[in-house]
């Protein structure tokens, strides 16, 4: 929001959606009584303002009431989503019926006043039912979608995976974002379903936090409940480093404090944090690295990890090597270098938390900046998988892209 360019754009789409939020209105009730009419246009801008005056608010004082204040922020989304909705198919109505007056005031005869072409009752009702799609369902997700966890299985081959582990089985979680969180409920659900996985490794990648160390701690002994038959290995994301807090950037020795907290947290629930570091898993005396580097992400985030000491520091008598990076950036950015990683785990986008997410279409704004945002990649005998995350944060919920639990099999061959 400091680019000035952006904030222009951004009242000016704002500005615009209310407007052309109002004419719909306006035109949807032209054939009612002007009395009524009237009382349209007050509902409207007054329900407007009322909106975005308790949105705007409950974003500058999320620190009390937190929850109630997120749903607040999220109302004021949906209405704006609406909005815009409303806006895409009466501007393109509007510069059709601008060409159009421009054609017959060229080719009118001299003294014809041309035609009133006037905005069509139906397009506006069918622009406001348009407009009530992503308002539902941004309310949905805020009511159901944001805990409506999921489990989604992905089956993957390898030629070099040793034999002894043909039909592990791992199970991923990513950015938990526990400072969303404003009850244990959610996430003592959400453990239960990790372990009815049964799940031979488990990894977390990241984002355990959004900027306080001490977001998780409430949460500790529900996470110290996830089972795992090997060590759990986690590592850190953007969030956890608390870059985004004003403070910090002044206190750097209250910025170390919190991230040794958030470490220390980590262990407490049992989690093995790497901090650019390697690990090995043995199974009947052949074996398979685990990498875990700190984050590293393009588009002006952080690059506090070091692959290349994560890498040197894998066994090299084991033919197979798993990463575990939160930004999916570093796949383009880095990992293209070093072809024996053959599977890298990665999360960070969450989808944007909205979008359409089908079989065969998916689709969320978060695509425009990340080349890979969902789902699994390859290249060349490498792959990539994207965790839309278990957590949310900034939108108090999720449409399309629901929080994730990845089950992976990997197979030989």
């Amino acid at each position: 929001m400091r680019n000035p360019s952006f904030l222009v754009f951004f009242f000016a789409l704002v500005a615009a959606a209310e407007w052309y939020g109002y004419q719909a209105f306006r035109t949807a009730f032209s054939s009612a009584e002007s009395g009524s009419r009237r009382l349209t246009a007050i509902l409207y801008w007054g329900i407007s303002a009322l909106v975005w005056a308790l949105g705007i608010w409950a974003m500058r004082n999320r620190q009390e009431h937190p929850s109630f204040k997120s749903y607040l922020g999220g109302v004021l989304l949906a209405v704006l989503a609406a909005k815009i909705v409303v806006l895409i198919p009466l501007l393109l109505e509007d510069l059709t019926r601008l060409g159009r007056w421009a054609l017959q005031l060229g080719n009118r005869p001299a003294g014809n006043t041309g035609t009133n072409i006037s905005r069509s009752e139906f397009l506006s009702k069918a622009a406001l039912v348009l407009g009530a799609v992503p308002f539902v369902s941004l309310l949905w997700g805020m009511a159901k979608g944001g805990t409506d966890y999921t489990v989604r299985r992905v089956t993957l081959r390898f030629p070099n995976l040793p034999a002894s582990f043909d039909g592990f089985k791992l199970l991923q979680i990513s950015d938990l974002h526990t400072g969303s969180f404003h009850s244990k409920e959610p996430l003592q659900r959400a453990v239960k379903i990790i372990n009815e996985q049964q799940a031979d490794q488990i990894f977390m990648t990241g984002d355990l936090v959004n900027n306080y160390a001490t977001e998780v701690e409430e949460h500790i002994d529900t996470l110290a409940g996830i089972q795992s038959k090997l060590p759990i290995y986690s590592i850190l994301g953007n969030h956890d480093y608390a870059d985004y807090v004003p403070e910090y950037k002044e206190d750097r020795a209250a910025w170390h404090a919190n991230l040794a907290r958030i470490k220390q947290n980590h262990a407490k629930i049992g989690w093995n944090l790497l901090l650019d570091e390697a690990r090995t898993v043995e199974r009947n005396g052949e074996k398979i690295a685990i990498l875990g580097v700190q984050n590293w992400g393009a588009r002006g985030f952080a690059q506090y990890g070091n692959l290349a000491k994560a890498h040197a520091a894998a066994d090299t008598n084991a033919p197979f090597k798993i990463l575990l990076s939160h930004d999916p950036s570093h796949w383009d950015g880095q990992v293209h270098q070093y072809e024996d990683i053959d599977l890298m785990l990665a999360g960070h986008t969450h989808g944007m938390q909205f979008g359409v997410n089908l079989s065969f279409l998916k689709w969320s704004p978060v695509q425009y900046a990340y080349k890979q945002w969902a789902g699994l990649y390859q290249r060349g005998k490498q792959y990539l998988y994207v965790n839309a995350g278990l957590g949310f944060i900034g939108y108090h919920g999720r449409v399309g892209f629901l929080p994730e639990i990845t089950v992976f099999e990997l197979r030989r061959g």
